[in-house]
């Protein structure tokens, strides 16, 4: 799908209930929501994100490994754009997790941070950030780090906002990754309902 096909493909019509998705002939699912989405949908692959860095000095610590405080900036950084691409509106982070350092990152090393769209609900969307060490000779990459973001779309007075587009899933990676996160989602929202008891 080009961009301008991403943003304006639609589910079919008949579809009930959240678990419901609609697959067309080009393999691609739309998962089905109750949310009005007058954008249409657009691809995982539309606001994939890919940043590189090489670790210098001052991301170092004093043994000379990546800080996690840099990671972080870093993967909040790639998220934050991938959201942006998505919605096409102003957003804001709400929460990570979880931050898991896998193994660490020294310096010198190239350091690619990969974003993307994996649940996208009313006003808030999921985004699952890798961060990757890259062998300079080989090309091979090591996973360090995996997250996941939640994002909010706000409007013009920093008050969330209704997402205009939905999210086509084109791999059985996605699909996987939208249902893994519709029960992430539940486990905040049940969260958040124990912390106001």
């Amino acid at each position: 799908m080009t961009p301008t096909e991403q943003t304006h493909a639609t589910s079919a019509t008949g579809a009930t209930g959240a678990d419901a998705t609609t697959t067309g002939t080009s393999g691609i699912t739309i998962p089905h929501d109750d949310y009005e989405r007058p954008g249409g949908v657009r691809t995982v692959s539309y606001s994939t994100t890919v940043a590189t860095h090489t670790a210098i000095h001052t991301d170092m610590n004093g043994i000379s490994r990546l800080t996690g405080g840099r990671l972080m900036e870093w993967i909040d950084e790639v998220a934050g754009i991938a959201a942006r691409r998505h919605c096409s509106d102003i957003i804001t982070t709400a929460s990570v997790e979880p931050l898991v350092f896998l193994r660490p990152a020294f310096l010198n090393d190239i350091v690619t941070i990969v974003g993307t769209v994996t649940h996208v609900g009313r006003t808030s969307l999921e985004v699952r950030v890798d961060s990757f060490v890259e062998d300079n000779l080989t090309g091979e990459r090591t996973l360090i780090n995996r997250a996941y973001l939640t994002e909010v779309c706000l409007d013009e007075n920093s008050r969330p906002k209704p997402i205009r587009y939905g999210l086509a899933l084109e791999t059985d990676e996605q699909r996987a990754e939208w249902e893994a996160a519709r029960l992430r989602v539940e486990q905040r929202r049940e969260r958040r309902a124990g912390e106001r008891a």
